[in-house]
């Protein structure tokens, strides 16, 4: 038996000839030069939102509509460059979280991944009682098969429609988390297990909606051998994002890049955010400083996390986040992903994703040895 091929990644009547969505990244590190090159390297490239328009002229006096013309701008910069499938990722706590899934679905990106929340209720600008009939694929991030459930069951009620797929997201993701720092070294809640539950969680749904409704597996996946063991469990794709920022294509500055390069594993740390939640990210003088207690003198031009309580928290996240991307590491920091510190060269998205094949194809050559 020869193995010749990587499984496919579907999502309704969408294929994506490798099973790797490219995590979303903000602010600013996957926009559309990062996402273009994923989709051409037949995966799914991911463009975040999270403060897309703190380039734009006029954010500060006009931060709503900055936004949104530079999450359109950067849809349609992708689509120029690929025929592949585009995605846009959401985070349900921003301010102007029903501006923006309008305009992803207004520019028809194929997938509008949906995080950082329970999105339960989805703009009302939206055709909500045709949402079968949108082009664009929705997809939640959870990190429970009750928070899936929960969402299923409500679209359901309120829609007669579920999600197209779902994203489970592990503990050892980078960025803001969806557990308690105790529960990031708890194996009740790795990865592996998570997975399972949220298969089982979604199975009733894909009866009743006569649908296949893919999991979506996401945090600490690093080679081809991760996928293939995750895959195993019944998940039928993975989201990555550390991986993806060691590209040349990806939207951040070469000093961004090289604090992946320079990490080493005890510098990869949990923060306490000020939005409220932990955060996993690459520990640095600017970190070390704010929680040694300093606040950072800061302006807020709009409150553009709904839980961000700006006059009380110490540093203004957005900023600090684009700052690093910029490459100003002494007013920001990195976010990062569990392995971020087994970064150690800069390639281009289609060597990333061929050795990741190759690695996976690997695996499976063995296993159906194995098997024979």
């Amino acid at each position: 038996m020869i193995i010749k091929k990587i499984p496919t990644l579907r999502i309704g009547d969408l294929v994506a000839d490798v099973p790797i969505v490219q995590g979303a990244m903000g602010v600013g590190i996957s926009l559309s030069n990062l996402a273009a090159a994923v989709a051409n390297a037949g995966g799914i490239g991911v463009i975040a939102t999270p403060g897309i328009g703190q380039f734009e002229p006029d954010y500060d006096s006009n931060p709503r509509n900055a936004n949104k013309r530079a999450l359109q701008k950067e849809i349609r910069k992708a689509k120029s460059m690929t025929s592949g499938l585009i995605g846009v990722n959401v985070m349900v706590a921003l301010s102007n979280f029903d501006e923006l899934v309008q305009c992803s679905v207004d520019e028809k990106v194929n997938v509008l991944f949906l995080g950082a929340g329970l999105p339960l209720k989805l703009p009302e600008t939206l055709p909500l009682d045709r949402l079968g009939e949108v082009s664009t694929k929705f997809v939640p991030i959870v990190s429970s098969g009750r928070a899936a459930n929960l969402i299923f069951k409500t679209w359901q009620k309120r829609y007669n429609h579920v999600p197209d797929a779902v994203v489970v997201e592990g503990p050892l993701a980078g960025g803001h988390l969806g557990f308690s720092k105790e529960q990031t070294v708890d194996p009740d809640y790795k990865l592996e297990k998570l997975v399972p539950q949220v298969v089982e969680a979604i199975k009733p749904y894909e009866d009743q909606f006569n649908k296949n409704i893919p999991a979506i597996a996401a945090g600490g996946i690093y080679t081809g051998a991760d996928i293939h063991r995750i895959m195993d469990l019944g998940a039928q794709g993975v989201q990555m994002a550390t991986r993806f920022v060691a590209t040349h294509e990806c939207d951040a500055s070469d000093k961004f890049k090289e604090t992946y390069l320079k990490s080493k594993k005890e510098d990869i740390t949990l923060i306490d955010s000020p939005v409220g939640m932990p955060g996993r990210a690459i520990r640095n003088e600017f970190l070390e400083r704010v929680s040694s207690g300093v606040r950072e003198t800061f302006k807020c031009s709009w409150k553009c996390l709904r839980s961000c309580n700006f006059k009380k928290v110490p540093y203004c996240i957005a900023s600090a986040l684009t700052n690093a991307k910029i490459g100003n590491l002494d007013a920001g920091f990195a976010f990062a992903g569990a392995n971020a510190y087994r970064v150690d060269k800069i390639i281009s998205v289609k060597e990333l994703v061929d050795s990741l094949v190759a690695e996976y194809l690997a695996v499976e050559k063995v296993t159906a040895a194995q098997k024979a």
